[in-house]
């Protein structure tokens, strides 16, 4: 499935849709051993919410941030508390080091989309969570993109609390797949009273993840046979 750019409406955030053969290239950060690198999802989101118009005073989640790319970006963007939530305690001690390393506010919080919504809401969400089809379950260490048989055993729970994760215009970013199910994504955040939009895309050669699964994602119907490329997509969604 792939899914065709499409204009963003005007909203209280407003974005440019913007549409990239390719993806941009992900920004270099302190990692810890077991921590998602940034990859061309990292740098679509980055460059997504680079489109947005931050309000004054703006409170902003970053939901699996892991190195902490993103709430680095919102904080340097000019929100006002940036929130960056992550089940990894690596994860939250990367990220506490990259914001101290450039010098932003940034407060880490462990934990996943129910500490996310005791904290909420929020004025900006951005997230970048597991989507990867997997035929097995996941584990600790592909916890960070392993995402059950479909790729949305994350995104279904998340995009069906994106109304509550939001305050009054609010404005969701997210990244995923299109072998994960766009549509599904955009199903459920409509169904929350959400407008939603295509924010930017990119299509990258596979990695080694899913270099290492084609057998599995053709039996299953989500590569057609032979193909070797990946579609990514940033979903906007405006409360």
């Amino acid at each position: 499935m792939t899914t065709s750019a499409e204009p963003v409406r005007p909203g209280p955030l407003a974005a440019r849709p913007v549409v990239h053969p390719s993806a941009p290239a992900a920004p270099r950060l302190l990692r810890l051993p077991g921590v998602y690198r940034p990859q061309e999802d990292t740098a679509l989101l980055t460059a997504a919410i680079g489109d947005l118009a931050i309000p004054s005073g703006a409170r902003a989640l970053d939901l699996c941030t892991g190195t902490g790319a993103q709430a680095i970006t919102l904080a340097r963007r000019g929100a006002a508390t940036v929130l960056a939530v992550d089940l990894s305690r690596r994860a939250l001690v990367s990220a506490r080091l990259n914001a101290l390393v450039r010098q932003v506010a940034v407060r880490p919080c462990q934990g996943g989309l129910t500490r996310a919504l005791e904290e909420g809401p929020f004025d900006i969400v951005v997230a970048n969570p597991p989507y990867v089809p997997s035929p097995a379950p996941a584990i600790r260490s592909t916890r960070g993109w392993d995402a059950g048989p479909d790729g949305r055993a994350v995104l279904d729970p998340l995009c069906a609390a994106a109304g509550s994760l939001l305050r009054p215009g609010g404005t969701l970013l997210l990244v995923q797949s299109a072998m994960s199910d766009v549509d599904k994504s955009r199903e459920l955040l409509a169904a929350r009273g959400l407008r939603t939009s295509v924010a930017r895309r990119a299509r990258i050669p596979f990695g080694p993840v899913l270099s290492g699964r084609t057998e599995f994602l053709e039996a299953a119907g989500l590569i057609e046979p032979g193909r070797r490329w990946e579609e990514l997509v940033v979903l906007r969604a405006d409360r």
